[in-house]
């Protein structure tokens, strides 16, 4: 495949920046992509994904569900939005999904956020399922939006939908959703009383969410002193950047993107392919179980590694603040130091090359298994 077909032209504004800062999204979400590349290689399936996205690896494609939050701020029919330019037909589907899933902070809007779709926010505390509850599920979640795309694949949900999710829109949703769901800042989330104390929001209708992370800053033990100018990482954020960013070897600390993204290249392959050829434990399903059902059991696992997520931190000066899904709980967490265990970065860097191998092997499978 030619460099035209495995890349997206987008408009960007170039900008310096500092590796430390590089989002899952881009990386993270690439290496799911690849893995399930590579594992369908020269295969039917393989042959009907090229065609529903023009010739775009499932590499490229994984990143489009956060590229096109770009539009959010001035919409699709500015002139100067940036397009796919890659293929047309994309670029409109795109658009037109989009223009049915605008986002919204209205949580009782009847036209759901695309926003909504990359998560589901399940107490990590008291100790549940997804389907044992209420709170922070909804119908547009991630554990609904993957069977959704799935039965738009299978042809169950007609492609004329409200949503505008087509086949090949479909793809590109699974390309990212099946990365977004094994990070289990995606699917669970602490809440949070008055006091600031944990909280079961079954019980407490009156607890405050955490939004993944989202809203606390991290500290961690083995973090170098603070620069001045340098602001403190968020939870959420450590989990999508710093996990995957330190399954490589360190760079200098301000590169050029086109050269950062040509040193980390050689890297990324040797990591794609080492796991996508060693079989990851515990990755598949029983034969027994509808593909449609497999996002949920997918959350119900990652659950208690989000659950751990937080249990290893102490959580300090929480406080409800105001941001633009209403009242939530802010602070921080810090790293809970024991002895003789492997530090947070550690083992989250351990659990995130686990999920991002499991989620490239699930995402090949998954895509086999719907396009048949």
């Amino acid at each position: 495949m030619n460099c035209a077909h495995r890349r997206i032209f987008v408009v960007f504004v170039l900008l310096t920046f500092r590796a430390s800062i590089l989002a899952y999204g881009p990386l993270g979400h690439e290496i799911v992509g690849a893995i399930a590349d590579e594992r369908l290689a020269n295969t039917p399936t393989a042959g009907k994904i090229y065609a529903l996205l023009d010739g775009l690896t499932l590499e490229k494609a994984a990143l489009i569900a956060d590229e096109i939050k770009r539009w959010d701020k001035n919409g699709v029919d500015d002139p100067r939005s940036f397009r796919y330019a890659h293929g047309r037909k994309i670029d409109r589907q795109l658009r037109d999904f989009w223009r049915a899933n605008q986002p919204t902070h209205d949580p009782r809007s009847p036209a759901p956020s695309h926003h909504w779709f990359h998560y589901t926010d399940v107490p990590v505390m008291p100790i549940q399922r997804y389907r044992e509850g209420n709170i922070g599920r909804s119908s547009w979640d991630i554990v609904h939006m993957i069977p959704f795309s799935i039965d738009v694949l299978r042809g169950r949900i007609p492609e004329q939908n409200e949503r505008k999710i087509t086949k090949s829109v479909a793809v590109i949703l699974l390309a990212h959703l099946v990365g977004d769901i094994h990070q289990p800042l995606h699917v669970g989330a602490a809440y949070f009383d008055a006091p600031g104390g944990p909280a079961d929001p079954e019980k407490d209708k009156s607890a405050l969410a955490d939004e993944g992370g989202n809203t606390f800053t991290l500290e961690l033990s083995d973090e170098p002193r603070r620069r001045r100018g340098i602001r403190k990482k968020k939870f959420h954020g450590f989990w999508d950047n710093d996990t995957v960013n330190a399954l490589f070897p360190l760079l200098p600390g301000r590169l050029p993107k086109k050269e950062f993204e040509m040193r980390i290249e050689p890297f990324k392959q040797q990591i794609v392919h080492d796991l996508a050829t060693h079989e990851p434990r515990n990755w598949q399903m029983p034969s027994n179980i509808a593909i449609d059902s497999y996002a949920e059991i997918w959350a119900d696992e990652i659950l208690p590694i989000a659950r751990e997520a937080h249990a290893r931190l102490h959580f300090q000066r929480v406080k409800p603040v105001v941001d633009d899904s209403g009242i939530v709980a802010a602070g921080q967490a810090v790293e809970k130091r024991s002895l003789g265990e492997r530090s947070y970065r550690t083992w989250a860097r351990d659990v995130v090359r686990d999920e991002l191998q499991k989620a490239g092997w699930r995402l090949a499978d998954l895509l086999q298994k719907s396009l048949r």
